[in-house]
């Protein structure tokens, strides 16, 4: 894995008024975090496990860090991906040689689809999420953050199923119990929001969004939930058009691409500035695998709107 840069900016520390440090994992192989927890879970498959092959359903990075991992260790992997998933996230996947089967509307159409395979087929299952193995290698980002900045006072960091903020979670409160670990969700798609407000899993609406990365439910019994339950301080959301704006700011004053769900933290920070005022914040960028026809709608739109 790269050990990519925790980086001081100038920009969103001003937007806040605090001190904001932006962890780069859109600089991650692949262009995501996700690459840390599936090599992680695919190293320590027994030789029966990779001689059956692997099964996962992905919203898109997920899937190319599967496919990085089983490119370099000879293992046979499916992947399904739904409908929806950004043109850009297939082409990559598809280079890796992989078995991809483009199936549902939505990313839980695709994991169910993906579970069926895995009985039929007897496949081992690597959940993005749901496993203990790849929470451990998302950690890891958590543990670079506290050795380069060990005195953060909050974190945030995007959630999905979990499997991200559950180890970093794991990792910073071990190391330095004071430091508050918040996760950011979309409203479009407040699934763990919902499930950790009415403590349970449950199901919620979901609304089309630009992060797409996050949306989607959570399989019942998921490990990370009881994670995020007894570690994570609290779970916010921000709006489509918050989430638009910190993408867009981030490429004109970071000089970098980011993906909507790697975005979530900067959209954060722009609606709940007085909440960071002050304070050593850590956002996580997780990814910058953005659809290239999306951002350009965006650029345009931003040409058309003079209040930008």
């Amino acid at each position: 894995m790269r050990r990519t840069p925790l980086e001081y900016s100038p920009f969103f520390s001003e937007v806040c008024d605090g001190e904001v440090y932006l962890k780069l994992e859109n600089l991650q192989l692949t262009g995501s975090f996700k690459i840390r927890g599936a090599l992680n879970k695919m190293l320590q498959l027994s030789d029966e496990e990779r001689r059956k092959g692997i099964v996962t359903a992905s919203a898109g990075n997920h899937a190319q860090g599967i496919g990085y991992g089983a490119e370099m260790l000879g293992i046979e992997a499916t992947i399904v991906v739904p409908r929806n998933t950004p043109r850009t996230k297939i082409d990559a996947i598809q280079r890796y040689g992989v078995d991809l089967m483009i199936y549902g509307e939505n990313y839980d159409e695709a994991e169910k689809k993906a579970r069926e395979l895995e009985r039929e087929q007897s496949k081992v299952y690597v959940s993005p999420y749901n496993d203990y193995e790849v929470i451990a290698g998302q950690g890891i980002v958590g543990l670079e953050m506290w050795e380069e900045k060990s005195d953060l006072d909050t974190v945030l960091v995007p959630v999905g199923g979990g499997g991200l903020v559950s180890g970093i979670a794991v990792a910073l409160k071990s190391l330095n119990p004071k430091v508050r670990v918040i996760g950011v969700q979309s409203k479009a798609s407040p699934v763990m929001y919902e499930s950790i407000k009415q403590g349970v899993i449950v199901e919620v609406p979901m609304e089309e969004s630009i992060a797409e990365g996050l949306h989607g439910g959570i399989e019942k019994g998921s490990v990370t939930f009881d994670l995020i339950k007894e570690l994570v301080d609290d779970i916010i959301l921000v709006e489509e058009k918050e989430i638009e704006t910190g993408i867009l700011l981030f490429l004109e004053h970071q000089h970098q691409v980011v993906e909507g769900a790697g975005a979530v933290g900067l959209a954060a920070l722009l609606r709940y500035k007085e909440r960071f005022k002050g304070q050593k914040v850590g956002v996580i960028v997780s990814g910058g695998n953005i659809d290239i026809s999306l951002m350009r709608k965006m650029l345009c739109k931003r040409e058309e709107e003079s209040d930008y």
